[in-house]
């Protein structure tokens, strides 16, 4: 593999090695700067590889580099101190003498999970949180990011650089807490990875591969937490377990063109075993104690829709689950996904009675899940329905997948 090949894989994954090695030795407050070493590492690569070719073990040859650079901005900013801020006024030297910067794979993963302790901050928004993620622990360049969020780099930089200033504002160190505040600690995290998987999983993004790559990445960053013993808590293990049970079925939801493929009309054949036992797994180990997350439930409703046989006791339990989930947090999503279930428990009258008082008219599900509620019902309501759908989905799958419905519904009406 040519290095040009070569680098942008590198860049994924060891960007976020050195970046939060070097964090945490600089401190949060010069996050920059770490940022600025790792580019800077990328760019010596490509430049000399260019010349002489790849290094037996690229990834041990950027650490190495990316440690000798950090060692000679802290001899710089240290002259600096000495002989410049000494002598300004209300000014004390910061920098403290060079130590040796430990690139080993324990000191990389323990400072990860530490970064992302410290980002997930209720002091910035959630998006923020997601994006920052996406950047520091990832590896994603801001054009993937904006991509990721239908949006465009100008505004991820600003929210970005927003995002870095109220956590310096805040004074936050680079640590993983205290074990005693590990479980509060530990909600907003879980909330990022959980919405950093959900950008994947029900993305608006055009791109397929980022995707995958979203899902990925919050599933990697979920299993370092199960990897530490002070995270290795049940949520922790639901959380790993839905993310399982949804990526076992990601082959089978998409068609050839992009298109989505209604749960219904899947290919079983294209769902991946190996994960759903994973997930059974996890979801086992989630189980100790007396806890029960929203995790947990969302876990047990995946778990359910793992079995390839349509069975009133498969439904049953995802409406009783649903049921269960709607009290300890609800969310509209959750209430329309409810309907779906009590279509096949009860039948499709009454979930549209159900469906119909959640009143989000604005939401092109809602009205994807009425057309379909009411295709064998009344056919115009659906077409309506569906139509609505249509002017309200941002991407062009959803558009061809409802413009797909539609035409079934209109060749029905001739």
């Amino acid at each position: 593999m040519v290095h040009h090949e070569l680098l942008p894989n590198l860049f994924r994954t060891e960007y976020r090695k050195i970046v939060s090695v070097l964090s945490r030795y600089f401190g949060f407050e010069h996050l920059e700067t770490a940022e600025d070493i790792a580019s800077d590492t990328f760019l010596t690569a490509a430049e000399t590889w260019g010349m002489r070719g790849i290094p037996d073990n690229p990834a041990g040859w950027l650490h190495k580099v990316a440690r000798n650079k950090a060692l000679d901005y802290i001899k710089r900013q240290s002259v600096f101190d000495q002989k410049v801020a000494k002598n300004m006024a209300d000014t004390q030297p910061e920098t403290t003498p060079p130590k040796e910067l430990d690139l080993s794979e324990q000191n990389i993963q323990d400072s990860q999970l530490q970064m992302l302790f410290a980002i997930c901050q209720p002091v910035i928004p959630q998006e923020a949180q997601v994006g920052l993620a996406l950047r520091i622990l990832c590896g994603f360049g801001i054009e993937e990011i904006a991509n990721a969020f239908l949006s465009n780099k100008e505004t991820i930089n600003k929210r970005l650089f927003r995002a870095k200033e109220k956590l310096r504002e805040a004074r936050t160190a680079i640590a993983f807490p205290p074990q005693a505040e590990v479980v509060n600690r530990l909600q907003p995290v879980l909330t990022t990875l959980y919405l950093l998987f959900n950008e994947g999983y029900y993305s608006t993004s055009q791109s397929s591969v980022l995707r995958k790559d979203l899902c990925l990445e919050a599933m990697r960053l979920t299993l370092m937490l199960i990897d530490n013993s002070g995270t290795n808590l049940p949520a922790v293990n639901a959380l790993m377990a839905l993310m399982c049970f949804h990526a076992s079925r990601f082959e089978a939801r998409i068609d050839e063109s992009g298109e989505m493929i209604r749960y219904e009309d899947q290919d079983t054949a294209l769902w991946n075993d190996e994960l759903i036992q994973r997930g059974e797994y996890f979801l086992n180990k989630a189980s100790v104690g007396d806890e029960v997350s929203r995790y947990h439930l969302e876990a047990g409703i995946a778990y359910w829709h793992t079995i390839k046989t349509d069975s009133l006791l498969k439904w049953d339990n995802i409406l009783q689950l649903y049921n269960r989930l709607l009290i300890v947090e609800y969310s509209p999503l959750s209430a329309l996904n409810r309907t779906y279930a009590l279509a096949k428990v009860k039948g499709r009258e009454q979930a549209i009675v159900e469906a119909e008082k959640l009143d989000l008219d604005q939401n092109h599900l809602y009205h994807v899940l009425l057309g379909y509620l009411y295709e064998d019902i009344d056919v115009t309501k659906a077409t309506d329905h569906l139509q609505a759908a249509l002017k309200l989905a941002k991407t062009q799958p959803e558009k061809n997948r409802i413009k797909s419905d539609l035409s079934k519904l209109l060749k029905r009406q001739l």
